[in-house]
Parts: structure tokens; sequence; C-alpha cells
């Protein structure tokens, strides 16, 4: 397996410009296209609609080359996080798998990404077990499908479900079934909580024995270090793209992963620089930022409303929600070290990482 990493920049939620060009001069074959995950500059709410609108537009645009949106819509997975405060670039991040057994082979493995998805489910099954058991065989599936079996090589596990859409809602209570909540903004919590504790049960890292319905979004103990998930009313079904060093790989590329303990944790985010492949003593140089080819991260507000004994704001503001304010403060200080404001920065960790904590990747040319 071969893994090709492609960031884009876009002007628009719309604008497939780059991917496009990428394309038409022959970089990328768009039959080995396998997905995308991208930043919207939409509200990241339950109506940012900006994440459906950069799917079509996408869709449409490969449909040129593959044929048929329906094609595309089987062949390649769209994920979408909303929200690009402060200096969070919108783009995505498009990636090509090629089943290619030459190259130079690390005996500690390249990168390899699998993608797959579960069945559509049922509103009334969003945030609850069955979409927790759906998502732990998804991920076990993308590990036998990367070549390995120890968890320890899994470094990110990127999952976008669905949320409760008002639709939704009714659609359940038309069949007489309950929700697991009527707020569709709530229902982000336990989607983003659900979808995590699969990925934690799928690798050892919580008992699904101790695991029912009560537990996601309040027994926050329980928790994968790196899953990565998000809720969109775009969706009915989950998607699992797992990323992992593989020794059945012979990607030009490797990942690593961390922790970042709170917004400003800078130390975080360079040991886990260094975890991926770079060297550097106190900042990275331009040439090993230059190696930087993605990064994938989440936003949390302190649960305790203090960081470093200094009190914040984040959670008691009425006018901005505290994804929005995390987003902005974490993403400038990644992009600090960087020099680079394209990342992938999602809010709400719920069971992602300790609360509080938030889980960080990053993928270097080797």
């Amino acid at each position: 397996m071969k893994i090709g990493v492609y960031p884009v920049l876009m002007s628009s939620p719309a604008d497939t410009s780059g991917l496009e060009k990428l394309i038409s001069t022959g970089v990328i074959d768009p039959q080995t296209l396998i997905c995308g995950i991208g930043k919207t500059e939409g509200n990241g709410g339950a109506n940012d609609f900006t994440r459906q609108l950069a799917t079509v537009s996408y869709q449409q645009m490969l449909a040129k080359f593959l044929g048929t949106v329906e094609t595309v819509n089987q062949r390649i997975s769209f994920a979408w996080s909303g929200g690009t405060e402060g200096v969070l670039s919108p783009h995505a991040t498009f990636f090509t798998r090629e089943e290619n057994d030459k190259g130079i082979q690390p005996s500690d493995g390249t990168l390899a990404v699998s993608v797959k998805t579960t069945r559509d489910f049922r509103p009334e099954e969003v945030g609850r077990m069955p979409e927790i058991l759906a998502v732990a065989d998804a991920t076990r599936a993308a590990m036998a499908d990367c070549g390995v079996s120890d968890p320890h090589d899994v470094h990110f596990a990127f999952v976008k479900g669905p949320l409760l859409t008002p639709a939704a809602i009714k659609d359940a209570r038309s069949r007489g079934q309950s929700v697991v909540t009527t707020d569709p903004n709530r229902s982000k919590v336990f989607a983003r909580g659900a979808t995590a504790l699969g990925v934690a049960i799928a690798l050892g890292e919580v008992d699904a024995a101790a695991v029912n319905d009560d537990m996601v979004g309040t027994a926050l103990d329980l928790y994968s270090e790196v899953a990565c998930t998000s809720a969109g009313g775009e969706l009915t079904k989950c998607e699992v793209i797992l990323m992992v060093n593989s020794r059945t790989a012979h990607s030009d590329y490797r990942i690593g992963h961390g922790v970042l303990h709170d917004p400003l944790d800078v130390e975080g985010v360079l040991t886990t620089l260094r975890t991926a492949g770079l060297n550097f003593d106190c900042l990275p140089a331009m040439a090993e930022r230059q190696r930087i080819t993605a990064i994938f991260a989440k936003a949390e507000a302190s649960p305790t409303g203090e960081i470093n004994g200094y009190r914040n704001t984040m959670l008691s503001d009425a006018d901005i929600n505290y994804e929005r304010h995390a987003r902005a403060a974490v993403g400038a200080v990644i992009a600090s070290v960087t020099k680079n404001p394209a990342i992938f920065l999602s809010g709400g960790t719920e069971h992602q990482c300790l609360p509080g904590e938030a889980p960080i990747a990053v993928i270097v040319r080797t």
C-alpha cells in the first residue's frame, strides 16, 4: 500500500479548484482517491450547511473524472468540520491509496489509511450502543485493512457521524421512539461521544462490557487517546478514517500523535511533532516545518473554567459558543509553531482524551 497526502486551500466551501488542478495536471490519479478531510468556514453547529455544500461541490467536480456523482459517493468519503475561527484557514486534505508493494519499508512502518463505513442509523440509535458497537466493528475492519493488529500502531481514528436534526427527531417520534435528546445542537455531544467510545472499544482502551447508553457524554473517564470525532446533519451513517504506521505500507509519510493537556499546551504540540519524526531542539526550523503535511487536532474548553490558574469565560459566554473560543485559541497555538494555519481543528472532545485534554496527530514526509 502507498498513501499520498495532498492538502489544498479553499477560497469558499464550494471551491474545488485546488484538487481539480492536481488531477488535471496529472499529480493525482482520481481513480486512487479514497477520502478528503477538511475545514469549512461555517458555524460548526447543527445548521452548518457549508459541510453539505463542500461535499456536493467536490462530488460534482469529481464526477467529471469518475463518471457520476453516485460513483464518487460510493468510492470517496468526505469528512468536514465547520468553524475556522481566528487564524484557521479553510482547506481540505485528500488521500490517495495505491496497492503498491514497491519502495523503502522502514522497520517501524509508514502511513497506511483505510476508510470504512457503517450502516445507516435510525435517529433513536444515534448516541447509543448500536452506534458505538458499529463504529467499533468498522475500526477493527480498518485496522485489518491497514495490516496492523497492535493498537499502538494506530495514531488517528477520525469518525464523522450523524447528529439529530429536527426532521430526524420528528421521524423517531412518529414511530413512537425516543431519542437521546431533542436539542439538535446538544445531540453533537452524544454523537461525538458514542463514536469515540466505539474507537476506544476497538483499540482495547475501554471494555465494551463497561459501557451503556447512560454513560455517553457523562462517564468521561472512559476515552480514547487517538479518536477524533465529529457530527453533522449531512450524514446518516458513520465514516471511519483510520491512519496507522504499518509495516505493510510503502508510503512517503509517517504519522504520530499526542495529547494537548490544555489549550495553551505548546509543549504538547512540539512533542507530537517529534513523535511524528521531526528533528529539532527548541522550535522546528523552516526545513522541518516544510515536512509537515497535515495536522489534525481537537479543541476543548477547560471544564474548570481556568487555565494555569487564570479564569476564562469560554464556558460562561452566552454570545460565543465555547467550541468556537477553543478552536480559535488552539489554532493560534499550533500555527505559532508550524507557521501554517491550515489545520484541521474540531471542537468537542467527549470521550476523546480526559476532560480538558485533546488529541493531536501530525503527518510528516519521511
